[in-house]
């Protein structure tokens, strides 16, 4: 490639094309983090729940974490959800509606020794849960 006086075109189109091979530059072009992402690039989305679920915690911890399997409103996808808090899947029942948010877990992945869940629950019908669990707040009736 030749790096004379009038080549600069060449050397413009030889950086554009080096750059597709460079993962973090691919994916950001592309869009495929909001195209593969359940909540398509929103902080928050509601979901009604389809059934409560325990999932075994990875090695070393040894524990069955309480997590609902939700189906989104906005495009039905389907995704688990964690319950944080002691006794905070009890103030769940299955057809609840319920606000969920990303769990932080590094690159958009699970957190912690829950694997495969990336989400976690943040309302019941409108109704904080953590304000549940501290007994601030009643679960309202439907």
């Amino acid at each position: 490639m030749g790096k004379g006086k009038y080549a600069a075109r060449k050397l413009q189109d030889g950086r554009q094309k080096a750059r597709w091979s460079d993962r973090r530059y691919n994916s950001r072009a592309l869009n495929l983090s909001i195209k593969a992402d359940p909540l398509t690039g929103a902080p928050q989305a509601r979901g009604i729940v389809l059934q409560k679920i325990g999932v075994e915690a990875k090695q070393p911890n040894s524990a069955i974490r309480k997590c609902v399997r939700i189906q989104l409103i906005k495009n039905g996808k389907q995704v688990t959800a964690f319950c944080p808090g002691d006794g905070a899947i009890n103030f769940i029942d299955e057809h609840d509606e319920v606000t969920v948010e990303r769990i932080g877990g590094r690159l958009g992945g699970a957190k912690g020794d829950l694997s495969g869940v990336r989400f976690q629950v943040l309302a019941v019908n409108d109704v904080s849960l953590h304000e549940m669990v501290i007994g601030r707040r009643e679960k309202p009736v439907r």
